[in-house]
């Protein structure tokens, strides 16, 4: 099912916040030129900076991940953590979900990585103070986690903006073709996903069956082989089943938890 896509709060500094259109900041991600600003965000194990991006038009603050900062990892390739942010970005619109910020894989300031909209919100709030309506956004957001294979969503992974639209970020550790779904969202575990969802991936079956599909071609140019197939099977598997995963065996949720 089509979704309308949300606002995009996002700022030009800590100080003056905006609200722009995933179009036109799609463009300036795209074309803009990177200023590394702001420095570097003390969470996370990875470089992460944030960054002011800007052309013409748009001036904004963007997340940038740069692939020579991303940690080596036992049981991820390196150097592909980056191009993961982007496919998940990628997919969500696939869907038409929009539940990741527009995110772009280019050159910045320290090489290539990820550059995403930074989005105005509250880092105290998160997925552990969210009140119970606010919670039934997680459905979706359960769902694209089983899609993608996302190994870290953690509470702080999910952030609120203005309207108290429900965002997802930080998908570096996703679509790795063995199962590593770790998260904190076990609200709906075993219980039906609901048909509207159901519609939708059943949708994104076809899209991903179309080779001359330009979303897929990109999909194409982030994961491998192997990884694309292993999407494809979990899709299979929840349409199958029709109802949300259940945790393990092994671990199933991410450490630490916020």
């Amino acid at each position: 099912m089509m979704n309308e896509k949300p606002k995009l709060y996002t700022a030009k500094s800590p100080q003056e916040p905006i609200c722009m259109t995933h179009e036109d900041a799609l463009t300036t991600l795209q074309q803009g030129v990177v200023e590394d600003v702001h420095g570097m965000m003390r969470w996370g194990s990875n470089y992460t900076f944030l960054v002011t991006i800007h052309d013409e038009c748009n001036h904004f603050m963007a997340i940038y991940k740069p692939r020579q900062g991303e940690r080596p990892l036992w049981d991820f390739p390196t150097g592909t953590l980056c191009q993961r942010e982007t496919a998940s970005f990628v997919l969500s619109e696939m869907l038409n979900w929009h539940l990741v910020p527009p995110t772009v894989l280019r050159e910045g300031p320290r090489g290539i990585g990820s550059v995403q909209v930074f989005i105005d919100h509250n880092p105290n709030q998160h997925y552990f103070t969210f009140e119970e309506n606010q919670k039934t956004q997680a459905q979706r957001m359960a769902v694209f986690d089983a899609v993608i294979n996302n190994a870290d969503r953690k509470g702080g992974h999910c952030i609120l903006d203005e309207d108290d639209y429900l965002w997802g970020i930080d998908h570096g550790l996703t679509f790795h073709p063995t199962p590593k779904l770790r998260t904190v969202i076990w609200d709906f575990a075993g219980e039906p996903i609901p048909d509207d969802l159901l519609e939708d991936l059943r949708m994104l079956c076809i899209q991903l069956e179309q080779p001359e599909q330009p979303d897929l071609r990109q999909l194409e140019q982030l994961l491998t082989e192997a990884e694309l197939r292993a999407l494809r099977r979990r899709i299979d598997h929840l349409i199958q089943t029709g109802t949300y995963p259940i945790p393990g065996p092994g671990p199933n949720r991410p450490w630490p938890a916020v």
